[in-house]
């Protein structure tokens, strides 16, 4: 009896059911390792987006740099040349019809100049300018004190200074316009002797913003320390409001309602989206409620000391679009983790697949194979779908960006495990191509023809430089410069040089039969190459660097290639390279002694080789 009572008073262990019991472990489980999972994606994806989006705005921005400070080069480096023609003395003010033609060649192909002067130290001297801008250029006698006054503080400052200038904005009552004039001093020894001026106007300067601005982003150039206006494609509409007492309007005169209101707008802090310091970022609404950022540069050092600072504003989804998807996907998950066993890995097994697909498009998006990334397809589940979304939009964002920069260089960079390139002494070689005859053969071209017509070949010369793994260095309008042996280190750069060349003779002789066919004119190139010592590496200022190669080798690769009209003008297609190149290739690329030919900059003649023949 008293063990039947001990019995009865021994606790009972409660009894679990396997199914709840399992589905409470097992979904703690997953809810544990998920949540983890899922917080440290959050982390690192928002990360990564911020940066992405930094990435874009800054990439955008240098975009927009660089086409101002190509036509701003083309200014100085006409100051530049027009001051070494008169220490040459190849200029005098004794022969204004010297001076006038002078000025006529430099103004023609600087579109973006409106007017050139050149004076003596009284201020008397020729001028030529653009006129109404119908092709016809005008020039004559000038005398600055009768007939554009406005311009002696300019020539008074010159003649305290040697070193060129820009002025500040000079409304010129006799054009009734607003202008920016870069000076150039002309001194004999330490004497004065007189000045060019070079005026750019702002409707110009405006058609460069136009020309680089799209339906949703809006570049503009803002006067530096204030809010004034210099350059914006919507400017001239407020152009008769220009004076001498107002040269510049303040933004909030302009007809862009949204940037309007730039005074009023909130500023961020730059690690919101880890956009570049020297940036300002700034935002606001237009007209229709649409959120809009404003990215300013506080300063720009690369506009050849011409007060201005390159702006650009765009939608916020450009920025806030990627995060604000990443939030929702990110509560959304939350919440499904907590359904039960059942919904929890069917919830898993539909996110996981467009999440692997995100992930792989994200490592194709790391290593810059934009044109490899697959469109993220829709889902079912509105949070993903969003982010598909958003991420294709990134992605189309990124291309259209990386137009204007050159992604096999940073490529290249990137498998030789470096960011960036510092400058080295290294053995390359050096291609330089050049269009026969095209400034007569685009006389009857349109602008969209000439457009065509330079991408059309400029597509088939870069597609065979790729494919013999050049790097190009550059686009200059009709014509192209690459090198071969950097980033990456070749022993023999020369060979796969010369494989390109030949093989734009190819494809050009093929394009040359299609044209006929259309009844078109054939087109004629030169092409140069040579090898040897240069310096190369990331050339320019600290915030502003180009991957680039300096030294003697280019400038003889450029002799080369403009000595092929003088060898052999008519040639479709003419090669030329010098001995150090032709040493170098097999001997299944026939060569053609020339003979050793004088080349400007050289003082010993080059041996060149015809390629080809």
């Amino acid at each position: 009896m008293a063990a039947e009572t001990r019995k009865e008073n021994v606790p009972q262990r409660k009894k679990l059911f396997i199914t709840p019991t399992l589905a409470t472990v097992i979904g703690s489980f997953v809810l544990i390792t998920a949540a983890a999972i899922l917080i440290i994606q959050a982390i690192t994806s928002e990360k990564i987006v911020r940066q992405l989006g930094g990435e874009l705005v800054d990439l955008g921005l240098e975009s927009a740099q660089t086409a101002f400070v190509e036509q701003l080069h083309a200014v100085t480096e006409t100051g530049q040349y027009t001051k070494l023609a008169w220490q040459e003395g190849e200029l005098a003010f004794d022969e204004p019809d010297v001076l006038v033609s002078f000025l006529f060649g430099a103004l023609a192909p600087t579109e973006q100049v409106s007017f050139l002067v050149l004076v003596d130290e009284t201020g008397k001297g020729v001028d030529v300018d653009r006129g109404d801008a119908d092709g016809v250029l005008l020039g004559g006698d000038v005398d600055l004190t009768a007939d554009i006054p406005a311009l002696l503080p300019l020539t008074e400052k010159a003649a305290g200074t040697a070193e060129p200038f820009w002025s500040d904005a000079l409304f010129m009552p006799e054009r009734e316009h607003t202008y920016f004039v870069y000076v150039q001093p002309l001194y004999e020894e330490e004497d004065y002797r007189g000045s060019l001026l070079i005026g750019m106007s702002l409707d110009r300067m405006s058609e460069i913003t136009w020309f680089i601005s799209t339906d949703e982003m809006s570049v503009f150039l803002m006067k530096e320390g204030s809010h004034e206006i210099i350059a914006h494609q919507d400017l001239h509409e407020k152009f008769d409001h220009l004076s001498v007492e107002t040269p510049l309007l303040h933004v909030s005169q302009i007809s862009d309602g949204f940037l309007a209101t730039f005074a009023d707008m909130q500023k961020l802090e730059n690690l919101a989206f880890d956009i570049a310091e020297g940036l300002d970022l700034h935002y606001g609404h237009d007209e229709n409620g649409n959120k809009r950022f404003v990215v300013l540069e506080q300063k720009n050092e690369d506009l050849k000391g011409l007060p201005a600072r390159i702006g650009v504003h765009f939608p916020a989804g450009y920025l806030d679009q990627p995060l604000q998807e990443l939030m929702v996907a990110i509560i959304v998950g939350a919440g499904l983790l907590l359904l039960s066993l059942v919904g929890a890995a069917l919830l898993a097994r539909r996110i996981a697949r467009p999440v692997q697909r995100a992930s792989i498009a994200a490592m194709q998006v790391a290593n810059l194979n934009l044109d490899d990334v697959e469109p993220l397809p829709g889902s079912v589940i509105r949070e993903l779908d969003d982010l598909s979304g958003g991420f294709n939009s990134m992605v189309s964002g990124l291309k259209a960006f990386s137009r204007y920069v050159p992604r096999t260089l940073v490529q290249k960079l990137l498998r030789e495990g470096r960011a960036d390139a510092p400058p080295e002494a290294r053995e390359v070689a050096v291609l330089f191509t050049d269009i026969a005859g095209f400034t007569s053969a685009s006389e009857g071209m349109s602008a969209t023809q000439t457009a065509d017509f330079v991408n059309h070949h400029l597509s088939l010369l870069g597609a065979e430089i790729t494919r013999h793994g050049g790097t190009i260095d550059k686009y200059i309008g009709d014509s192209v410069m690459a090198f071969w042996g950097a980033p990456e280190h070749l022993d023999n750069p020369a060979e796969p040089a010369a494989r390109a060349a030949l093989g734009m003779a190819e494809a050009i002789h093929a394009d040359n039969q299609a044209r006929i066919e259309r009844g078109e004119a054939p087109v004629r190139i030169r092409i140069g190459i040579h090898v040897g010592p240069l310096v190369v590496g990331d050339i320019g200022a600290p915030e502003r660097v180009n991957y680039t190669v300096i030294g003697d080798t280019v400038n003889a690769t450029s002799r080369l290639e403009s000595l092929g009209k003088d060898i052999d003008p008519d040639a479709e297609v003419i090669i030329l390279a010098s001995r150090e190149v032709a040493e170098r290739l097999d001997g299944d690329i026939r060569q053609k002694p020339m003979g050793a030919h004088s080349v400007k900059g050289r003082v010993e003649p080059m041996e060149v080789v015809r390629l080809g023949e």
